[in-house]
C-alpha cells in the first residue's frame, strides 16, 4: 500500500487496482491509516508522511517493514507464550538456548531485515571511532550479522581491512552487503562461534555490536578477555548496545529490552554503563 501510494496511486480506486483489493477495503484501510498518522489525506487523495515515505515505501533505502520477519518470527513470539513460567524460571522456555542456539536460522532473518535500521548508527560509530580515516586500520567485527558496522568503517577508511565473525549462514548476508558497498576486497570472514574460533592478533578495533546482552556477566567477561588478547598495543574494543540508566527503568527502550532477554535467552540482560 505505501509503495503504491509512493508510485502515484493516490485514490482508493487506484490503490484497489494496484494492490489487488476491493475499493471499499482500501478506502477504509487507508482512512484508518490516516487516523493513525501513517498517511495524509487531502481532497480524497492519499499521500505518504515523511516517516512512511522513508520507512514503509519499498523503494526507499531506509525501508524497514521487512523487519517484521524478525520481530514476529516464532522464535521471538513463542518466548512470551507463557510469561508466568518465564518469570518463575528466570529465563527462556525456548528449546536449547533460545536465540543463542548455534547456527540459528533466525539470525539470517535478522541480518537481512535490520541492515537498513543500522545504516545511521553505523555511520555515526565509524566517525566516532576512526578520527584518522587515512591511516591503516585492522578491524574485527564479532557477531557481525549484516556487517554494516564494519562495512561503514571500511567505506570511510580506504586503508581499513575488516574481518567478520558469525555463523556461516549469516556471514553470507554480510558478504553480500560488503560487495554492494564496494569493499569486498578488504572484507574477510571467520565462520563459527565467537567463543570458539581463533581471532588472530593485532586488531586496532574490535567491534561488539548488540552482542553482549545475550549473555550473563561471567560469560561476557570471558569473551572480553579473549577480545583483549587479540587487540594491538593501542587497540580498542567498541560496543553498541542497549544501556539502561542505573535505576534500570529509564530510558524506556533500553530498560524494557531486559524483558526481551528474559523471554528469549537463558541469562541475557541489558547492562548499565557502570556494569
Amino acid at each position: 500500500l505505501f509503495t503504491a501510494i509512493g508510485q502515484g496511486h493516490e485514490t482508493s480506486q487506484a490503490l484497489a487496482l494496484s494492490c489487488g483489493a476491493s475499493e471499499r477495503g482500501m478506502r477504509i484501510l487507508s482512512d484508518y491509516l490516516v487516523v493513525m498518522g501513517f498517511l495524509r489525506k487531502k481532497r480524497g487523495r492519499y499521500g505518504l508522511t515523511v516517516d512512511s515515505a522513508m520507512l514503509l515505501d519499498r523503494r526507499s533505502p531506509g525501508y524497514l517493514a521487512d523487519a517484521i520477519e524478525f520481530f514476529l518470527s516464532p522464535l521471538l513470539t513463542d518466548g512470551f507464550r507463557d510469561v508466568t513460567a518465564v518469570v518463575r524460571k528466570g529465563g527462556t522456555l525456548l528449546p536449547e538456548a533460545g536465540t543463542i542456539t548455534p547456527d540459528h536460522h533466525v539470525w539470517v532473518k535478522f541480518a537481512r531485515a535490520m541492515a537498513p535500521m543500522t545504516a545511521v548508527p553505523a555511520k555515526k560509530m565509524a566517525r566516532l571511532v576512526d578520527n584518522s580515516p587515512e591511516q591503516k586500520l585492522k578491524v574485527l567485527d564479532v557477531a557481525a550479522s549484516h556487517g554494516m558496522y564494519g562495512i561503514e568503517i571500511a567505506r570511510r577508511n580506504k586503508q581499513a581491512e575488516v574481518v567478520a565473525i558469525d555463523w556461516e549462514c549469516v556471514l553470507a548476508v554480510a558478504k553480500e552487503n560488503a560487495l554492494k558497498a564496494g569493499i569486498d576486497n578488504r572484507y574477510s570472514t571467520i565462520p563459527g562461534s565467537a567463543f570458539a574460533v581463533d581471532y588472530g592478533r593485532g586488531y586496532d578495533l574490535i567491534l561488539l555490536t548488540n552482542f553482549l546482552h545475550h549473555f550473563d556477566m561471567t560469560t561476557c567477561e570471558r569473551l572480553l578477555e579473549k577480545v583483549h588478547a587479540a587487540l594491538a598495543q593501542h587497540g580498542r574494543a567498541v560496543t553498541v548496545d542497549f544501556v539502561p540508566d542505573a535505576d534500570r527503568v529509564s530510558p524506556p527502550g533500553p530498560a524494557a529490552f531486559c524483558m526481551t532477554m528474559l523471554g528469549t535467552t537463558p541469562n541475557g540482560d541489558a547492562y548499565t554503563y557502570d556494569e
